[in-house]
């Protein structure tokens, strides 16, 4: 813990040197593209329903304690959009509501991990909290490499790495930090062979969805809801990217009626969120929900800002790839050495992620969740990046 507390993640530490850096030498000059802050607001409907619920309803109900697994009404208005966008049957008590998809995770992997020899396993590029959180409820992590050709699933090391000891597998699509969408082929596939491997093993393998980017696609990309294709799927989600809230943290947990031991698992999610401090995710933020589900921001401003970002920077010379959703650039850094790469971009005031930490040594992420006015007077300073090394 005190490890933890004593040293930020690399993307928290950058994005503290941008605002360090802004004060200096001021904020147009320095071209931050560190973390994943949603650039633009929150639909309509959530500050108007927000305003409603404070004008019209009784304060000591808005910010009281809800039931400690969420409002009955939210969690019936989630299931109720699920069901319709999905063609799924979920029941308001298949869902759980959280502070967030952090909490989403934790709560999860605290609920179903049983034993120190339990693992955990993602698929590079992944979010670097999933390691906290598998190491944080004593479970090894293991990491499957990535397959650099198109950032899919390599299943030859899935066949290798998924074994007896396989508590979770993890998946986050779109992807973070590549923006990939993992394909309907892709997710029967993995489907199937962690299905032959619960057989195998006599032993169930969650396959855990970390899903908030889900509504931020581009091109008419489809993301596939994987209940409908493995049976031992949790889905975790937030409210944070597709409305905006980062700061609200809102989120929740599905534990589908199919998965096995359906019920102990759920109750095993609320004697988790009990135990990690959980209960009772935030009261209004809830109440806006009921309104609110399904609603977006506006997800052009963020193709605007992937299109301008992608061909510039493919002009220029750099490989990434053409992201499908989310709102990151995934790009190959012009040394073997990404972190000394990334430094070399501060010269040029520009704040890209070493993506080492994500399980891609050699590539950086750029958030592209920002101005497209930031955007076009940072690609001088991309340009001058490149020509240094070429």
């Amino acid at each position: 813990m005190y490890n933890l507390g004593t040293k930020r993640s690399a993307i928290r530490e950058l994005f503290e040197y941008g605002k360090r850096k802004a004060a200096e030498i001021g904020e147009e000059n320095v071209y931050d593209f560190s973390i994943g802050n949603p650039s633009i607001p929150a639909p309509e409907c959530v500050n108007r329903e927000i305003e409603r619920i404070l004008k019209e309803e009784n304060s000591v109900a808005v910010h009281g304690y809800t039931s400690a697994q969420g409002d009955a009404h939210t969690r019936q208005a989630i299931t109720d959009y699920l069901n319709k966008t999905h063609g799924t049957s979920f029941k308001a008590d298949n869902l759980y509501m959280t502070c967030g998809a952090a909490a989403s995770l934790t709560i999860t992997f605290k609920a179903v991990v049983e034993s120190s020899d339990d693992e955990i396993v993602a698929v590079a590029p992944f979010f670097p909290e999933y390691r906290v959180f598998a190491e944080g409820c004593n479970a090894k992590f293991k990491v499957i490499p990535p397959d650099e050709k198109d950032f899919q699933i390599d299943f030859s090391k899935v066949e290798e790495m998924v074994n007896e000891h396989t508590k979770v597998f993890i998946i986050n699509s779109p992807n973070n930090p590549s923006g990939v969408v993992y394909s309907e082929e892709t997710i029967k596939k993995l489907s199937e062979i962690l299905d032959r491997k619960q057989k195998e093993y006599n032993r169930v393998i969650y396959l855990v969805t970390d899903e908030p980017y889900r509504e931020i696609v581009y091109d008419g990309a489809e993301v596939p809801f994987v209940t409908k294709y493995y049976r031992n799927t949790i889905v975790t989600y937030s409210y944070s990217k597709s409305l905006s809230l980062p700061g609200e943290r809102i989120g929740w947990i599905l534990v589908p009626d199919e998965v096995t031991d359906s019920a102990a698992v759920y109750a095993a999610v609320c004697g988790a969120g009990r135990t990690l401090g959980y209960v009772c995710a935030p009261s209004l933020m809830q109440k806006m929900l009921i309104k609110c589900v399904g609603a977006t921001g506006d997800v052009n401003e963020y193709k605007k800002n992937r299109d301008l970002l992608y061909g510039e920077l493919t002009g220029i010379g750099y490989e990434c790839v053409k992201p499908e959703g989310a709102f990151y650039m995934f790009v190959k850094a012009l040394e073997k050495d990404s972190e000394s790469f990334c430094e070399k971009a501060k010269q040029e005031n520009l704040l890209i992620v070493d993506a080492e930490s994500f399980g891609c040594p050699g590539y950086v992420r750029i958030s592209y969740c920002v101005s497209y006015d930031m955007i076009k007077r940072s690609i001088p300073a991309f340009e001058r990046l490149y020509k240094s090394y070429n």
